[in-house]
Formats: C-alpha cells, sequence, structure tokens
C-alpha cells in the first residue's frame, strides 16, 4: 500500500495571480491518480487529503477533474506572459475559462488581456460574465463601464458606474468618472451634482475639484469654474494641467493679460514646457502681438524634438507680417524635411504669389496631388493666378480640376461661372449659376447674380425677374436693390420704383459712389439735370475712376450747356473705357463736340512718353 498525503490549494478564484505558482505541492501527475472525488463536493477547496493506494492502483487511468484543467491552463497562461506573448496566453486563458466558467476571477483576467489585445468586445463580453456571476464584483463594473464608454454605449458606461455607488456609495474613481461621462453628454446639472457629491465625501480631493471646474466652464459658468479650478491649486499647488485650465479659463472669458501672467509663471518654473510656449505664443498671434509670438515660438523651437509644426507656424507670423523672404526659409526648411506637407506647401505657394512670382507659386501649389487636403485649393489659387495673367483658359480648366475634387463646393462653381463671364462665354455662365439656383433657391446672391449675368446678355426681363426674386428674399440686399432701381432708371421706366429702391440702397450703404450714380440718373432722366450734376459730382469724388459715372456727368453738363466740361469728361470716361458699346458710344460723342478721342496710349505719347 502507497499511502500519499496532498494538500490541495484553495479555490482558484481565492488566488492572487501572485501565489499561484506557489500552492501546487504535487504534480497534476500524481493528481489525476485521485478517483475518490465525493459527488459534489468542490475539489478546490482545501482541505487534508489521504490515499492509500495498491500496486494495482497506482497505474489506473482516471479522468482528470475539469477545475485542474483550468489551473493547468491558466498557469500556461502565465508562463506566456512572462514570456511576452499575450496571443498564446489569451488561448490558455480562454482554456481556463471553458474548464471553469463560473469562476468571475478567470473571467475579469481574460477580459483585461482581451483589452491589452485590443479586442474590445470580447474583453467586455468575459467583464460581462464575471459581473453576472458574482454581482458585487465592483472592480470588474468599473472596468466594464470603461469599456462600455470606449464602445460608444454611454447609457450601459452609466448604468454600470451607478450600480457600482449603489454598491460602494464611497468610490471616488465611480463619482469621477460617472460626473465626466454627464459633462461628456452634455447633462451638466447631473455631472455637476455627482461631482459636487465627491467634494463632500473628500474635501482634499483636488480631482474632484479640476473635474468640477472643467464642468462649470462647459456650462459658461465661469465664476464656478475659477472657484473650483483655485480650490484645486489649493489643494495641489503647481499642478501643471490646473494651471492650464485656469489659463484657458482666462481666454475663454477674454482675458488675456490674466493667462499671460499665468503662462509666465509657469515658465519661469519651468522654461522648456512646450505646451505652455505653444498656448503662450497662439495667445500673443490672437493679440496681433506678433514678435512676442515669434520670440516664443523660437524658444519652442529648441526644445523640441521635431520642430517643424513650431517652424510652420514661425513662417505664417513672418507671413503675417509681411516678411515675405523669412516665410519663404521657414517654409522650405520644413519641405526639406517633409516634401510631402502639402499644407506647408500650400502655404509656400502663397507666398509666392504675394510676392508676384506667380511661376513659382503655380509649381508649388501643382506639386499638391489629387488626394492632398489642400488639392482643390491649391488648383483654385493656380484659377486665380491665370486670371490675373489672362490665362481665362487655364484658369477655367484648373477651376474643373477643383470641382473634380470637391463638385459640391458652390464657392468654386461661383468663380468658375464668373472666368466664363469674363471670357465672354455668359451662356455657360449663366448655366452654372442656374444650378446653383436651382441646388439653393433661397440664396438671394445666387439671384442677384443670375440676373446681372441676364442684363449682360441682353435679357432684361429674366435680370428683373431675378432681382425682384433676390429683393424678396432679402429686402437688405443693398447691390440688388440698385442694380433694379438702376435698370429701370437706364430705361427711363418705372422711375418713382427706382427711385425708392435706390433709396433703400442708399439707407444701407449711404457712402456708395456707385448707387449715388444710379440715384443721380433717376432725376437725369426726369429732366432735372441741376440735381443729377449734384449727385454726380459727390459720386465722381467717391469713386474718380468709373467711366460709366464720369460719362453721366458729361452727360449732365451737356445738357445745362457745360459742353467744354463735358467734351473733357468723356475724354477722361473713353480713355479708361472697356465696354465696346461704351467705347463706341463715348467716340461718337466725342466726334459730335468736335473732339478727337484719344486712348490713355496716346495721350501718354502726347506728353512725351512714358517715364524712363
Amino acid at each position: 500500500m502507497l499511502r500519499v498525503t496532498v494538500h490541495m490549494p484553495l479555490h482558484l478564484r481565492d488566488l492572487s495571480p501572485h501565489s499561484i505558482l506557489g500552492t501546487v505541492v504535487v504534480s497534476l501527475t500524481i493528481l489525476a491518480g485521485c478517483a475518490a472525488f465525493r459527488k459534489g463536493a468542490d475539489p478546490w477547496q482545501a482541505f487534508p487529503w489521504s490515499l492509500e493506494l495498491g500496486p494495482s492502483q497506482v497505474a489506473r487511468s482516471v479522468e482528470v477533474p475539469a477545475e485542474a484543467h483550468a489551473l493547468s491552463r491558466f498557469l500556461k497562461a502565465q508562463l506566456a506572459l512572462q514570456d511576452g506573448d499575450l496571443e498564446r496566453a489569451a488561448v490558455e486563458l480562454s482554456g481556463a475559462v471553458v474548464a471553469d466558467p463560473s469562476s468571475p476571477f478567470l473571467r475579469r483576467r481574460l477580459g483585461l488581456l482581451y483589452v491589452r489585445l485590443g479586442r474590445l468586445n470580447e474583453a467586455r463580453e468575459q467583464l460581462q460574465a464575471a459581473v453576472d456571476l458574482d454581482a458585487r464584483d465592483t472592480h470588474s463594473r468599473m472596468l466594464l463601464a470603461g469599456l462600455a464608454s470606449a464602445l460608444g454605449d454611454e447609457a450601459a458606461a452609466l448604468r454600470e458606474y451607478e450600480a457600482v455607488l449603489t454598491q460602494e456609495p464611497t468610490n471616488q474613481e465611480a463619482h469621477l468618472f460617472l460626473g465626466a461621462l454627464h459633462a461628456k453628454q452634455a447633462r451638466y446639472d447631473e455631472a455637476i451634482d455627482v461631482l459636487e457629491r465627491l467634494t463632500r465625501l473628500n474635501p482634499s480631493s483636488f480631482l474632484a475639484y479640476a473635474y468640477l471646474g472643467r464642468v462649470y466652464a462647459a456650462k459658461q459658468d465661469f465664476a464656478a469654474a475659477e472657484r473650483c479650478f483655485k480650490e484645486a491649486l489649493r489643494l495641489s499647488p503647481g499642478t501643471e494641467n490646473l494651471l492650464l485650465d485656469l489659463a484657458e479659463l482666462y481666454q475663454l472669458q477674454n482675458k488675456p493679460q490674466e493667462a499671460i501672467e499665468i503662462y509666465q509663471r509657469m515658465l519661469q518654473a519651468d522654461p522648456h514646457s512646450a505646451v505652455v510656449r505653444r498656448r503662450l505664443g497662439g495667445l500673443y498671434v490672437g493679440q496681433n502681438r506678433l514678435d512676442e509670438a515669434l520670440n516664443e515660438f523660437k524658444e519652442l523651437e529648441k526644445i523640441e524634438t521635431d520642430p517643424q509644426d513650431t517652424r510652420t507656424k514661425i513662417g505664417l507670423i513672418y507671413y503675417e507680417k509681411g516678411d515675405l523672404e523669412k516665410a519663404v526659409m521657414e517654409f522650405s526648411l520644413v519641405l526639406a524635411a517633409d516634401p510631402q506637407n502639402y499644407r506647408v506647401r500650400y502655404y509656400l505657394g502663397a507666398v509666392f504669389a504675394d510676392l508676384r512670382d506667380f511661376d513659382r507659386a503655380v509649381v508649388e501649389f501643382d506639386q499638391i496631388p489629387q488626394e492632398a487636403e489642400f488639392y482643390a485649393d491649391a488648383q483654385t489659387q493656380i484659377a486665380a493666378i491665370r486670371q490675373r495673367q489672362g490665362r481665362l483658359d487655364e484658369a477655367i480648366a484648373a477651376m474643373h480640376r477643383a470641382l473634380e475634387a470637391k463638385p459640391e463646393n458652390d464657392d468654386f462653381r461661383s468663380f468658375l461661372a464668373s472666368l466664363y463671364r469674363e471670357k465672354g462665354q455668359l451662356r455657360k455662365a449663366i448655366e452654372i449659376v442656374e444650378q446653383l439656383v436651382e441646388k439653393s433657391p433661397q440664396n438671394d446672391r445666387y439671384h442677384f447674380t443670375l440676373g446681372a449675368l441676364y442684363d449682360e446678355a441682353k435679357d432684361k426681363e429674366a435680370c428683373i425677374r431675378h432681382m425682384r426674386k433676390a429683393i424678396e428674399l432679402n429686402p437688405d440686399n443693398a447691390p440688388a436693390l440698385n442694380y433694379l432701381g438702376y435698370t429701370f432708371a437706364e430705361q427711363g421706366v418705372n422711375l418713382d420704383e427706382a427711385e425708392e429702391l435706390i433709396r433703400r440702397a442708399l439707407k444701407i450703404e449711404p457712402n456708395d459712389g456707385y448707387y449715388i450714380d444710379s440715384l443721380a440718373w433717376v432725376y437725369y432722366q426726369r429732366g432735372d439735370y441741376r440735381k443729377a450734376i449734384e449727385l454726380l459730382e459727390r459720386a465722381m469724388e467717391l469713386v474718380s475712376d468709373d467711366p460709366t459715372i464720369t460719362e453721366h456727368l458729361a452727360d449732365a453738363y451737356l445738357k445745362v450747356g457745360r459742353s467744354q466740361e463735358a467734351l473733357n469728361l468723356f475724354q477722361q470716361a473713353f480713355k479708361r473705357a472697356k465696354d465696346r458699346d461704351q467705347i463706341r458710344r463715348l467716340q461718337a460723342k466725342i466726334e459730335a463736340l468736335g473732339g478727337k478721342p484719344e486712348t490713355a496710349e496716346q495721350s501718354t505719347e502726347n506728353k512725351g512718353g512714358a517715364n524712363p
């Protein structure tokens, strides 16, 4: 007879993970020879156990209990964790759960391992099982709440935090997370109630006051937020995040100087704080204190391991200051380190455009690929450059590329319509703006633009219809009021309505020379030339180089017998005119007064040529 005494370990759920390996006092091989488990007994409970084995019984094969399998798989999982093999540990621990599915401990450990592996849904499933097995397992509930929140199930997270507080009313962590979750959902009063309760439970919890300050700030109760942040700082002086929160609160209240003082104190304590220098530099930029902002970002550049973002900000400050060459240098340095930084390449193109180095600007914009965020804007910049150069076909092609990238951008579409108009392709321009009106029928600006295009296309009826619609949609649309009023005045019809419309526009913009010209033309059409001259002379003071206003004043002078003055003004208008119809009309008026039309070039030649 072989007598073996075995001291069995405690149930697995009662062991800490650090003591498991020390609890096995005999090998699982000997344990496998045990066939004397009483029905219904828990083989994991600790008790002294004596066996008497006869020679014929030692080699007998018996079934290994499930709990032994669970322990074996758990131990293998622990060894895998020590080796850093999380996947193998998960396989072994999952096997342990299969062997002992009623262990909350195993479920919780497997859930935590799944979290480390990023398998959040499986982690949630295991933690939920742990809570179902042991409703008072607040540790698993807290983990389950955090997982639910991470997975977007905030209602479940709220339920779990509240369940924890029901069981543990003094659980500070649950108070903090529950308050933060209420705040995230903009349920500020509920958040404040939870966090104020925590401050009563633990008046020395600086975290409670910090969270509470953030909630009050989000609620825009700035006085209460300031009180909480200051109390948190009293409990934990010099805490960087609290000081940053308080400084940001001052910025929200438009108290920049108070924020600056905090940042400067923080820099005295830690001159190498990148976050403080970044915040302070941004604050100076917002106040247009560009030199001070530049100093902060230059200091920031010295302490950052990757200063490209700071260098970009420095370049933007130089750009804002008008120091374009230095902006070019900073942006070029960024691109030398990161040629695919297309945001900075866009900035560099914009600087070259401002330097009127249009070819280099286009080169930079053209390097931005179609998949990049700034591609469509870069193509729009190319279109603007080509328009400025009079290369309208290239401008139009660039805008079509921009619209391919962002087909829903109505501003791009409007710009394309203006390019077609400038090229004289009115039907294409009208077609594009008709699409905009169809898409946004309540947009008064689109109706105004469409009306003006129809006017250029000599369709007065359509022009008047869309101008009336623009005014109906927006009674304060001054350009539409003036345009419709001038249209009537130009035709010599509906003069009373024309005057009323133009006066409404002037009430909105009383010093607009074009609107004053329109009103003068109403008086001219009525035959009140002296009143027309009074208004036109005022319009000329405001807009001295417009050929139409100049022509109108000349027409009015001619009506009152001031022929020489009229001829002089017709000559001035002729030099500035670009519209073919107006040029022909002015030429006829000049010749009728015995004059000879002179272009701007002829006028320069008569004065001895251009300056060297």
